[in-house]
């Protein structure tokens, strides 16, 4: 359980450093970074408590990241 949560945290954070590099986003690297990063916390413990998500681990945090991203507003920004 314990390494599942910490290769969540690694594979959010390089799809926020990722996703800040190719230009989906514009938030800054950190800031996407800690976005992703929540979004991956929120999504795992969704699927401990009510057992939704995908089979694979890697994959429930590649889709949280990116849905984070998505959901955070940020046409604000310039």
């Amino acid at each position: 359980m314990f390494p599942v949560l910490i290769g969540t945290v690694v594979i959010a954070g390089i799809v926020g450093y990722v996703s800040e590099r190719s230009g989906f986003t514009h938030n800054g690297i950190l800031q996407s970074i800690i976005i992703c990063i929540g979004g991956a916390f929120l999504f795992y413990f969704v699927r401990l408590m009510f057992g939704f998500g995908f089979s694979s681990a890697g994959l429930n945090a590649i889709v949280s990241s990116i849905g984070a991203l998505v959901i955070v507003p940020t046409h604000w920004r310039r």
